[in-house]
């Protein structure tokens, strides 16, 4: 099992950018998908972006264009670049993993098995 630790979330204007890391410990010999959701107080998760092991990146329809996922699996790492953030962008994100998945990645989040604690993210108008 891996274990992760999102860091870089903020308070940023409309029209700015930030960028979102998640560092991944534990077992990582083994494939696994990892996925960044958000969530907004009193709603449920929602997929932002997932990326299997071999780097292929599934993004939700708002984020195409505007956000870019890298992961690394050299460093252990998968960041969240956010462009053009838009106070609907406000939320908490977290980074997950699911060691079920590698080649292809799901979007429900019933299909990720660790979730690190999450980093808020502020846009104002």
């Amino acid at each position: 099992q891996v274990h992760l630790a999102e860091s870089g979330g903020g308070s940023v204007p409309a029209g700015g950018s930030l960028k979102l890391s998640c560092a991944v410990s534990g077992n990582t010999n083994s494939g696994f998908c990892l996925a960044w959701f958000r969530q907004v107080p009193g709603q449920g998760r929602e997929m932002v972006a997932t990326i299997a092991q071999i780097g292929t990146i599934t993004y939700a329809t708002f984020a195409k264009g505007r956000f870019s996922a890298v992961r690394d699996n050299a460093k252990s790492t998968v960041d969240l670049y956010l462009n053009a953030m838009r106070p609907e962008d406000t939320a908490v994100y977290y980074c997950t993993a699911s060691d079920r998945y590698s080649g292809w990645c799901p979007i429900q989040t019933s299909d990720y098995n660790t979730w690190g604690q999450g980093t808020q993210v502020t846009v104002s108008s």
